[in-house]
């Protein structure tokens, strides 16, 4: 699907920018008229894709002038100060950050779960957090025997982090002292927890939990989460418990998963078949496995999906479609 809107990434340096660029790009939706948009040490890079190359630019206060649409991807701060200036300028900003996702007047969209919370956009769209994304997706499909509690122990990957999680990793494998680190612990060969601000829960935990009631549209779910990072490179899965006021089997289960368009069911444990993280490299479906019934109202599942592309610049991307194929770009340029 091609687009006439004037498109910018901001942060388009980083892992999941240049993810976006990727994604925009396989489905037609990139051209050489994109902007791409970064700090001032970016400014002046080239990216190639294709037969052409594209120059980075610095984002400032005026870079939005004649964008329809912008994809963030540089952290709360840069979008807390430039997505209202965006705004204003008559821009829609798709965020990728946790600045605006529990702001009760910015959307918080999975396409495949609620696309409809688009339709009432003033002019901010939050993207979810990585491991929120792959949970309500799979879960979203229990909603019919009316889910009363989840439990999720997640497996995440440090790309979660960006680059700095990345090269952590990587620094400590190779024997290194890591630059900048994601924790105050080891991350090679070892499993940490996220940061902790004032509360026994980490900030992670408590993004999976108020992010899944506010998507799912479901303010009274009991959530509780437990997010661990593991020391890979890329992919997050999740152990999760589900606890449903109706019955349930494994057959019409089964079903249930594989007529879902954005999920791929593998569920043949005997055979060593379910998700894996690489199963997901390099895909935008959530991988779904390891079904199992406690009792007919408690389900276990296992949930696999890569965080840089389901988690992030694939749902931004699949968020950009919905509002190009119903039309949603309601603001006028003002500047």
């Amino acid at each position: 699907m091609s687009t006439s809107k004037q498109i910018a990434i901001v942060g388009a340096t980083g892992l999941v920018g240049t993810t976006m660029i990727s994604v925009l790009q396989e489905r037609g939706l990139f051209s050489k008229d994109v902007r791409l948009l970064a700090s001032k040490n970016s400014a002046g890079k080239k990216i190639n894709f294709g037969s052409f190359e594209i120059e980075v630019e610095e984002l400032t206060e005026d870079s939005f002038n004649t964008i329809d649409v912008a994809l963030f991807s540089a952290g709360g701060t840069i979008s807390k100060k430039y997505a209202p200036i965006a705004v204003e300028k008559g821009c829609i900003v798709i965020d990728n950050s946790s600045a605006f996702r529990m702001d009760s007047t910015v959307p918080l969209v999975v396409p495949s779960v609620n696309s409809d919370a688009l339709e009432n956009h003033n002019g901010i769209i939050a993207n979810p957090n990585c491991s929120t994304i792959q949970l309500v997706e799979a879960i979203s499909v229990l909603k019919k025997y009316t889910i009363e509690r989840v439990i999720v122990s997640t497996y995440q990957s440090v790309s979660g982090a960006g680059q700095k999680g990345v090269d952590h990793l990587q620094s400590e494998i190779k024997g290194e002292t890591p630059q900048q680190r994601i924790s105050p612990h080891q991350i090679a060969y070892n499993t940490v927890f996220h940061s902790f601000d004032n509360s026994p829960y980490s900030e992670e935990e408590i993004k999976v939990k108020n992010e899944t009631k506010k998507i799912l549209s479901m303010p009274d779910l009991s959530v509780f989460a437990t997010c661990v990072r593991v020391p890979i490179l890329g992919g997050h899965a999740e152990s999760v418990y589900v606890k449903t006021a109706m019955e349930m089997n494994l057959q019409t289960l089964r079903e249930d998963f594989s007529n879902s368009s954005s999920i791929v069911l593998v569920d043949n444990p005997q055979d060593h078949l379910y998700p894996t993280v690489q199963h997901s490299n390099g895909r935008d479906e959530t991988f779904v496995g390891r079904l199992r019934l406690e009792t007919p109202n408690e389900l276990h599942l296992w949930v696999v999906a890569d965080n840089l592309r389901k988690g992030a610049a694939s749902n931004a991307v699949d968020i950009l479609q919905v509002l190009l194929e119903k039309n949603l770009f309601i603001l006028k340029k003002t500047a």
